[in-house]
């Protein structure tokens, strides 16, 4: 390899999902859109949740968590995509890349934490529905809350301090739109053997750790719903838990398409996939969630009442103040 390509890089240049010019602007409205459909979404099942005392239990604390860190997911990603389809220059600064690498990775193992934490919270709710109060406690659910934050923070900052210690060539181009870690490290000049190995154990095993959670906690839950003698009864269990397992599954499904793998086979097909967990799912659940979930939905209806009763009171008195007694 020549000299030349050894320089050190101080930034990248992001191909994004279509480098076709007529591409960018129909590409920044949809994800603009996206974007926006997300935010509000999110931020209505928050706003829902912690306004409505019926909601006010373990499951729908976790939802709440789970939508703001789907909002914090996106954000990572999504601004800087629009930017770049308007831009002519899609760059990235090498610092800029490695935080939104370490942040990427940090909420999107926080949303696996926490589905295993909502898994957890079914199977109590099901399996031993007498002694729910008790177990999934506030002293728990702070518990298992810290779990799912701290792991993933610090696997992402493992994995980026590992990035890090490369060295990287030109060209400078990462084919995605995002500095996700198999494009990164496609781009090094120096040895990727030790990240790879630490990516196919520890990374590998905090992925796999809340998925086996998720698993055996719906075993369980299968078990003892098969042991249900009446038809209505394994219904509503199983009602209870539709929702979580239709996030589950986008979620983990996209995943296991992207990163089960080996870095050499890596393609643009990966590139379209990843769309799917980083921006379509966090903007698909609060609509699975508030569809299939009879509290949420009268929540959010509850919520939506009172911004409509709020916002048609301003004019009035507005118009009190100014017109004046």
């Amino acid at each position: 390899m020549g000299m030349s390509n050894l320089t050190e890089l101080s930034e990248f240049i992001l191909l994004g999902l279509s480098s076709r010019p007529e591409d960018q602007k129909p590409l920044f409205a949809l994800f603009l859109i996206i974007y926006l459909v997300t935010l509000v979404g999110n931020m209505l099942i928050i706003l829902a949740i912690h306004s409505d005392p019926r909601l006010q239990n373990p499951m729908y604390f976790f939802l709440s968590v789970l939508s703001f860190a789907d909002i914090c997911y996106t954000t990572v990603i999504v601004p800087k995509m629009l930017v770049n389809f308007l831009s002519d220059k899609k760059t990235i600064s090498y610092a800029e890349c490695l935080m939104q690498m370490y942040f990427f990775l940090a909420f999107g193992n926080i949303d696996s934490y926490l589905l295993a934490a909502m898994a957890i919270d079914r199977y109590v709710a099901i399996c031993n529905p007498f002694h729910y109060v008790t177990v999934m406690n506030c002293r728990c659910c702070a518990l298992l809350l810290a779990f799912s934050i701290t792991f993933p923070y610090l696997h992402s900052l493992l994995y980026v301090l590992l990035v890090n210690q490369l060295t990287f060539c030109l060209p400078n181009v990462i084919h995605h739109f995002f500095c996700d870690g198999y494009p990164v490290l496609k781009l090094s000049c120096s040895s990727t053997f030790v990240i790879e190995v630490v990516d196919m154990t520890e990374g590998l095993a905090d992925v796999m750790a809340p998925f086996i959670c998720i698993l055996i906690s719906y075993l369980r839950i299968l078990i003892s719903v098969l042991k249900i003698p009446s038809a209505a009864g394994k219904r509503k269990a199983f009602s209870t838990c539709s929702s979580h397992l239709t996030v589950v599954t986008l979620f983990y499904g996209s995943i296991a398409y992207v990163y089960f793998q080996p870095l050499s086979s890596y393609t643009v097909k990966d590139r379209i996939a990843t769309v799917t967990y980083t921006v379509l799912t966090p903007m698909l659940n609060p609509f699975i969630y508030s569809l299939r979930n009879k509290d949420m939905k009268w929540g959010l209806e509850k919520l939506l009442n009172k911004i409509k009763s709020q916002m048609g009171r301003f004019p009035s008195t507005k118009a009190n103040k100014i017109c004046g007694p």
